[in-house]
């Protein structure tokens, strides 16, 4: 096993913990598709999705289509509803061959997508309800104008002379999809179902404190490319009371963008919810922000990549724990701020410990430990 002091994490696992992927997965996705969304007025999302960042390629009456400026198909989808819902992933697949491989292993068909996404999809659901495509040879966009990293003069190295930096205050551009996080009930059948069905691997567990040997809580996982580096995390699935999103990330130029990209988020009278701050797993820069449906989104940059020679490593959580540095974590990030989230968490929770899954009183007591550290 690889040893992981002073690699990502300082231990891996012990004996008969879990081995953070499958033995023979049916197949191995490329890479993060897009996300769908729902949501009941698309004016009101593609201003805030401009502001934070993105450009349209569609937009009609029922639908908007979100992109960066990176080569490739579109980030976001939202289509328009009666309610705000999180609807799914989409993952790419290598080629064709594989979704003819998990149609058949699945039971399920290979259907096209629509006209405006073009290429094929199969469509399944994992054990939290998710509906999750796995789609090929989808249409893909031409790479468009991206704003530049600064040059930075590092100590005595000079890469920057009689020039200044004036980073404009203006929207931070997105380049690409980076990662989703969700939460689900059934938080180990759920992962294996990942790794089983899409060949991700797991780059960083997480478990409760004094909980270890109860198992892992959280779990970064990414693709699995071979030799080629991948995210850190595509996804990440968190044991809780609720099946739900928790948030989605988007990568964006440097950490300049970032903070003047929040300044203009600001001045538009967007709701900010935490950062500017490095995480921890991952090392990724981030800030968070929430969409006018309440969404969480992050931007993020220089993130770790990883190829698939390192196995996971196992880290006790903690809501410190989720950043090297940065100020305190929010209630907003935590659920925990005045509104309707922290009723809606405790009626989950209630649920929850009603209903036979994953989520048990002694998992709440790791979960509650988690929030007040």
């Amino acid at each position: 096993m690889t040893d992981h002091h002073g690699l990502h994490s300082e231990h891996g696992a012990r004996k008969r913990e879990h081995p953070g992927r499958a033995k023979n997965p049916i197949i191995k996705v490329h890479d993060l598709a897009w996300l769908e969304f729902q949501k009941p007025d698309l004016w009101r999302a593609e201003r805030f999705a401009h502001a934070f960042g993105f450009a349209t390629t569609i937009r009609t009456a029922e639908a908007l289509h979100l992109r960066g400026t990176d080569a490739g198909a579109p980030c976001v989808i939202v289509r328009k509803g009666a309610r705000s819902r999180f609807l799914g992933p989409a993952f790419h697949a290598a080629d064709v061959a594989d979704l003819h491989r998990l149609a058949e292993a699945t039971g399920q068909k290979v259907t096209a997508l629509p006209e405006s996404l073009g290429g094929a999809q199969v469509l399944l659901r994992d054990p939290s309800g998710a509906r999750v495509s796995v789609v090929s040879d989808p249409r893909r966009f031409p790479a468009l104008p991206e704003q530049a990293p600064h040059t930075f003069n590092f100590g005595h190295e000079l890469a920057r002379t009689n020039a200044t930096q004036r980073p404009p205050r203006e929207p931070a551009q997105v380049r690409r999809l980076g990662h989703v996080v969700v939460q689900s009930t059934k938080y180990v059948e759920t992962l294996d179902w990942y790794l089983t069905h899409l060949g991700l691997i797991v780059s960083d567990f997480l478990y409760y404190q004094g909980q270890r040997e109860r198992g892992p809580a959280l779990s970064f996982i990414r693709c699995d490319r071979g030799a080629t580096p991948a995210d850190h995390h595509t996804l990440a699935i968190a044991l809780g009371p609720s099946n739900r999103y928790v948030h989605s990330a988007y990568q964006v130029a440097d950490i300049d963008a970032m903070a003047a990209g929040g300044q203009f988020l600001r001045d538009e009278g967007y709701r900010h919810s935490w950062g500017i701050g490095r995480h921890l797993q991952g090392s990724q820069l981030f800030d968070y922000w929430r969409d006018p449906d309440g969404f969480l989104v992050e931007h993020f940059s220089d993130g770790d990549m990883f190829d698939n020679t390192l196995e996971p490593g196992w880290a006790p959580m903690s809501a410190s724990g989720l950043a090297q540095w940065g100020p305190p974590i929010s209630k907003d990030f935590l659920g925990l701020a005045p509104g309707r989230e922290p009723w809606r968490q405790l009626r989950s929770v209630i649920s929850a410990l009603r209903d036979d899954n994953e989520f048990t009183v002694e998992r709440l007591r790791g979960l509650l430990k988690v929030a007040s550290s």
